[in-house]
C-alpha cells in the first residue's frame, strides 16, 4: 500500500518531511470516504514522489478537531510545509490529478514571500 497512516504523534513530522504531502481525512462509516479511497490509492501509485497519507478521524479525533475538520472526506495538501489546499468532499480521479498538477506548479517563492509579508497576529507593523 502506497499510503501512510498518520496519527496525532506523526502528523507534523510527516507533513514537514517531504515537498508535497496529501492527507485524506476519513472514517470507516463514511460512504463518500470509501468511494474516494481507491481514487486516492491509485493516485499514490501514479505519483510516487508525493506522500499520500490518511487520518482516520474516529481513531484520531483530537487531530481532526485541531485541524478544524468538520466534514469528511477532507483532503489537505501541503507543499514545502505550507498548507496550500483544504477541501471537503470526494473528488474523481481526473480532478485529483488536476489538483496534483496545480500543486506542483505553484510559485512557492512567491507564496513564501507573501506569507513573510503578513504581520503576525497581535503585532504592529513598523
Amino acid at each position: 500500500m502506497a499510503t501512510k497512516t498518520l496519527t496525532t504523534d506523526t502528523f507534523t513530522a510527516e507533513v514537514t518531511s517531504e515537498d508535497i504531502v496529501l492527507v485524506d481525512f476519513w472514517a470507516d462509516w463514511c460512504g463518500p470516504c470509501k468511494m474516494f479511497a481507491p481514487v486516492f490509492e491509485a493516485a499514490s501509485e501514479k505519483h510516487p514522489d508525493i506522500v499520500f497519507a490518511k487520518v482516520d478521524t474516529d481513531a484520531e479525533p483530537a487531530l481532526g478537531q485541531a485541524l478544524n475538520i468538520s466534514s469528511i472526506p477532507t483532503l489537505m495538501a501541503f507543499r514545502e510545509h505550507i498548507l496550500v489546499f483544504a477541501q471537503p468532499g470526494a473528488m474523481p480521479a481526473h480532478q485529483l490529478n488536476d489538483l496534483i498538477q496545480q500543486i506542483r506548479d505553484l510559485p512557492m517563492d512567491e507564496i513564501r514571500a507573501k506569507l513573510a509579508e503578513q504581520p503576525d497576529a497581535g503585532q504592529s507593523q513598523s
